[in-house]
């Protein structure tokens, strides 16, 4: 096997071995594997299941969310997640509900037959979760799990450096 990174000697010139475009593409295959397996089962598109996978882990954990606290949770642009919201409310699979804390805002649940959606999607998620991961080794699973949170946390930290402008920190 090539030291070479994946996709640098396919003819993708110096893109294809750029890190961030390595997962860029990584994410989109992976998503668009999810996304067609929930599409074909319970006719959802990949934001429509990410809203309802947090929500419905949110209220596993006793809470609620605002649609402000969906789009931080999840990462999305905010004009996704209204839409996806929009389309889980139209099929009946997210409700709002009243937020005492504000109430200039909703709270978002799932209704009982997005409970019952959801109890069949995260099944799903794990079951494609452990066909991506079925060639690795458990020592090469953990470390790419440990490599990710690494990658992800190191972002994190050098985006807040940015938004604090030069000079600081």
């Amino acid at each position: 096997m090539s030291d070479a990174p994946e996709g640098a000697g396919d003819g993708g010139g110096e893109l294809a071995a750029f890190l961030p475009y390595q997962l860029s593409v990584a994410s989109n295959a992976v998503s668009s594997l999810i996304a067609e397996r929930y599409r074909k089962r319970f006719g959802l598109k990949i934001a429509e299941w990410r809203v309802m996978a947090v929500l419905g882990d949110a209220e596993a954990a006793g809470g609620s969310l605002t649609q402000r606290d969906l789009t931080a949770a999840t990462l999305m642009d905010k004009v996704a997640v209204n839409r996806a919201v929009k389309v889980l409310e139209e099929r009946g699979l997210v409700a709002r509900a009243p937020n005492p804390g504000d109430g200039r805002s909703h709270l978002l649940v799932l209704t009982g037959e997005g409970r019952g959606i959801h109890g069949e999607v995260m099944p799903l998620a794990r079951a494609t979760e452990a066909d991506l991961l079925a060639g690795f080794a458990p020592q090469e699973e953990a470390q790419l799990r440990r490599l990710l949170a690494a990658l992800r946390e190191r972002a994190t930290a050098l985006g807040e450096r940015l938004r604090e402008g030069p000079g600081q920190g």
